[in-house]
């Protein structure tokens, strides 16, 4: 297939805002594709080379991507980046050069989708002596026989910031679409979607979903649909080595409405404020996931170890938490870990400053028997059976009680530990992979915290003006960021005193996607923990409400944007805070 026939779906893509049509779209172009062409296509329209959970990135800054562009264009990179910093697109600044370049190669040959594809992959392998010269030249040579709008597509692809409004939910629908609409008789008139059986749809996509958070991999979702047709979800399973979507637990306001949600009597567990980790090992090997799909492995040798020597079985997937410890053995907030998720060299020294302790709170799937569909409370008998206990490797704490006293002491002595709260579990429940679907709910003090993301910033002022310090926050509604405020408390002046205005910096400035004056748009990408004193109602904001006097408590390594607080759950705590506040 012909690069330009991807691009034309990309273009298409881009000039529209409106999800169905997008859906449409896609659906129609995975109908014309070859399946050899398939893993290429899917992955190519999520804007990357590899699924979400690959270890391996592209990987490649925007200052090679400058000197790849300065190479085909003969354009000195300084004019390079003055255009960037006006245009804010560094793949509207390679078209826009290319167009306009003097003389055309002679060796200029028309793209294809698999050399496109394959560049890119290479660029995610290449180390040692010569990698940026070996990088560029890869780069250079798809720049060098793309036409302008390819070269566009080709810098956003690299750079991971597509812009088409691609979301998972609509790259789902679409397979879907795309393979079962025969069946599921979809049809899509003026711009409306029409189904004469709306429960077997919404039935079909609930299962569509439920492959997707099992492996991870849109490729593989299609293969399934295409091989099995309207009967795929019957053989869906999990997927070998492959990390799955955590099960997600809604928060309830008190023991009381835990019971409510659980039922009696439910298991208690105290709510450890580390980082959830997926433990899985498959065909001899272990490696380590964050709830974000981030391979971790390498960064925690220490607790592969452990998993190695203290779990019994060939394979497995165990949900955990990590928590920080001091050389006392006190347990440390969240924040204490942020250096070791970081930290890719001297793993040695960082395991010697920050020592961890593991807490496996359930398990999804042992010796290759499912176990999702299986009460909790069963899961939790075998979680005992395999578990060689120790102080560093260790179960939750538990306890199974219909008692709200008893709930409540154990609810007390968790918090006086430094934990964030309690888990109360339904011990029938199921493990429904990425979903807040009432098995379980969590218990925090309120006011509870928010995770919201970073759009936007400006430079500061005075001994401030090289750092970003004023930060615009922004909540979720389906696929839309909200504004709900500017913070700039809680940030301190140096690192070693906690997150640093030159740490956000320096994270948030390669994000940098348009610049107006002082003011600065950035890609939706960085997580942060926000404490406040109450939700406020507001015309200020896109949200509808702003932050009465917020402060950031740290960066969510483990969370991705779509894991913010959405905006039905900002509307929900606004309420309960206003009864609250009226008691």
């Amino acid at each position: 297939m012909k690069y330009k026939e991807l691009v034309e779906i990309y273009e298409k893509l881009e000039k529209t805002s409106k999800r169905l049509e997008k859906t449409f779209i896609i659906s129609e172009f995975l109908k014309k594709i070859k399946k050899e062409d398939l893993e290429e296509i899917i992955n190519l329209l999520r804007g990357n080379v590899f699924p979400v959970w690959e270890e391996k990135k592209i990987g490649v800054s925007e200052k090679l991507v400058i000197k790849s562009i300065s190479r085909i264009a003969g354009i000195n990179d300084k004019e390079i980046e003055k255009k960037w910093a006006k245009i804010g697109d560094l793949g509207k600044v390679a078209e826009e050069l290319i167009k306009n370049k003097k003389q055309t190669s002679l060796e200029e040959k028309e793209l294809n989708l698999n050399k496109v594809f394959e560049n890119l992959r290479k660029l995610a392998s290449l180390e040692g002596e010569g990698t940026v010269d070996k990088k560029v030249g890869l780069i250079s040579e798809l720049l060098s026989n793309a036409q302008p709008i390819e070269a566009r597509y080709i810098v956003r692809t690299i750079l991971e910031d597509l812009r088409i409004g691609v979301a998972e939910s609509t790259l789902r629908d679409a397979i879907v679409w795309a393979y079962l609409g025969k069946e599921l008789k979809i049809k899509y008139i003026n711009e409306n979607l029409e189904l004469e059986d709306r429960k077997n749809y919404d039935f079909i996509i609930e299962r569509t979903q439920y492959n997707y958070d099992l492996c991870n991999d849109f490729v593989e979702v299609a293969k399934n649909i295409i091989e099995y047709g309207i009967d795929f979800h019957k053989k869906t399973k999990l997927s070998g080595g492959k990390p799955i979507n955590v099960m997600l637990y809604p928060k309830a306001e008190s023991i009381e409405d835990g019971f409510k949600s659980v039922g009696k009597p439910a298991a208690i567990e105290q709510k450890y404020d580390g980082f959830r980790l997926l433990l899985i090992k498959y065909k001899g090997k272990i490696n380590l996931f964050t709830r974000r799909l981030e391979n971790v492995t390498k960064q925690f040798p220490d607790i592969v170890m452990l998993t190695e020597e203290q779990i019994k079985g060939d394979d497995f997937i165990l949900d955990s938490e990590t928590i920080a410890v001091n050389s006392n053995g006190q347990w440390l907030p969240f924040q204490a870990l942020s250096q070791r998720i970081k930290r890719k060299y001297d793993i040695q020294d960082i395991i010697k400053k920050i020592p961890i302790i593991i807490r496996i709170f359930d398990v999804v799937k042992y010796n290759n028997e499912n176990l999702m569909e299986k009460p909790f409370i069963e899961r939790r008998k075998l979680l005992e059976k395999i578990v060689k206990k120790s102080n560093k490797f260790d179960i939750a704490e538990q306890i199974i009680t219909d008692n709200l006293e008893e709930a409540k002491k154990f609810y007390e002595k968790s918090l006086i530990s430094g934990n964030e709260g309690i888990m109360m579990k339904d011990l029938n429940g199921k493990y429904q992979p990425g979903r807040r679907v009432g098995y379980g709910v969590k218990i925090k003090p309120i006011l509870e915290t928010l995770d919201l993301i970073i759009v936007a910033a400006e430079w500061g002022t005075g001994k401030r003006s090289k750092w970003l310090s004023s930060f615009t926050l922004s909540t979720i509604d389906k696929e839309s960021f909200l504004e709900i405020g500017k913070v700039g408390t809680g940030i301190k002046e140096k690192s070693e005193e906690g997150v640093s205005f030159k740490e956000l910096t320096r994270l948030l400035k390669p994000l940098i996607i348009e610049e107006k004056g002082r003011i600065v748009k950035l890609k939706p990408k960085i997580v942060v923990e926000v404490a406040y004193e109450e939700i406020q109602k507001s015309t200020t904001y896109t949200s509808g409400f702003a932050l009465r006097f917020p402060r950031i408590l740290g960066i969510k390594e483990d969370r991705r944007p779509k894991d913010v607080n959405d905006i039905t759950s900002i509307n929900n705590i606004f309420i309960k805070q206003r009864n609250r506040f009226i008691k």
